[in-house]
């Protein structure tokens, strides 16, 4: 008789802990199995034991016997109505207040551009190189035929940090260093930040991102040039953009020439578009084939390769292709225009 009163015991107990960890009516459920079941349950099991006990002692059992079972049934069904029921919350705040916005963070659309330009680029074929932004008179200028005094450095006005020393104009000299330190075959993008003595409109800022490429191997010719960079912005707008090539000049490249496309804010429409001024047309890159003159300042035989450069503005070219009518919009730190793109 005491062993059974301490399985009663236990068993209460064990049930205790198994109600306080039903979550959910399966264990819930399986609760009820575990000690109700009529075949295997364990207060059916301790039905079955009461015939081991002396008739005398019997019914003081049986009670107690019953009086768990009771207990573990009230238990159960009352633990199942808390779970029916829905469960009221009280907010301690006024629910009709504005929700807050928890923010992810995003890469600026420039960087996003930058990548893109990256990515087909080297599905082309090129490496990208990277190098200082602080540069020497030489890398910036001299070696790309910019002697001192010569009048196309007017173009490129910009921030002197000694005499020697500036903020880079162009990711130019990082194509001198390549050359410097490889040897042709080479074909290479060096996209990062330039600055120049601009004063802001819709077009221009005085901090800017570029991209650069450079090719330089045996027999590379103009159509090489045309080719690829037709290529290039079909890929990065569409196949049905207009591109036309017009004859320029730059101090590191002969022949040049200017690369526009039709002007994607208003397609040619407005005549008072500030993009491209009424034209349809937009200058999207400068371009043209290495002058002899820079490989030979890079100990690069002019008379066995040749090789084509050409230069983009990252933040413009990402300024037509959104449809920005001003390019001051990427710089203004307005979180209402940067969330668009990310």
């Amino acid at each position: 008789m005491v062993d059974l009163k301490n399985k009663i015991r236990a068993l209460r107990s064990s049930f205790d802990e198994g109600l306080a960890q039903a979550g959910d009516k399966d264990s819930l459920k399986e609760l009820r199995n575990t000690y109700l079941s009529r075949k295997k349950g364990r207060i059916t099991l301790l039905l079955k034991e009461l015939k081991n006990v002396s008739p005398t002692e019997r019914p003081e059992v049986g009670k107690q016997v019953n009086e768990f079972k009771n207990y573990v049934a009230q238990k159960l069904e009352e633990y199942s109505k808390t779970l029916e029921e829905p469960r009221h919350i009280k907010f301690d705040m006024d629910l009709t207040l504005p929700g807050k916005r928890r923010y992810r963070g995003a890469p600026h659309p420039i960087l996003l551009y930058k990548k893109r330009i990256e990515q087909i680029f080297l599905l082309m074929g090129f490496s990208i190189e990277d190098g200082p932004e602080i540069e020497t008179d030489y890398y910036n200028f001299e070696a790309l035929n910019f002697p001192p005094h010569h009048p196309a450095r007017d173009d490129w006005d910009t921030l002197y940090l000694s005499d020697d020393l500036l903020l880079r104009t162009h990711t130019s000299p990082v194509q001198i260093r390549v050359m410097e330190k490889k040897k042709p075959p080479i074909r290479m993008i060096n996209p990062g930040k330039v600055y120049r003595r601009e004063t802001p409109d819709p077009t221009h800022i005085p901090m800017f991102y570029q991209v650069e490429g450079l090719v330089v191997d045996l027999g590379i010719t103009f159509a090489h040039l045309k080719g690829t960079l037709e290529c290039f912005l079909k890929a990065l707008y569409n196949e049905k953009i207009k591109i036309r090539f017009r004859p320029s000049y730059f101090p590191f490249t002969e022949p040049s020439a200017e690369v526009d496309i039709g002007c994607t804010v208003c397609r040619g429409e407005d005549r008072q578009c500030r993009v491209c001024g009424g034209s349809g047309w937009i200058e999207i890159l400068g371009a043209g084939m290495v002058d002899p003159q820079v490989l030979k300042n890079v100990n690069i035989d002019p008379e066995k390769y040749s090789g084509f450069a050409f230069g983009m503005g990252i933040d413009r070219t990402a300024m037509f292709s959104f449809r920005i009518p001003d390019l001051r919009n990427f710089y203004e730190n307005d979180l209402r225009f940067i969330r668009q793109f990310s």
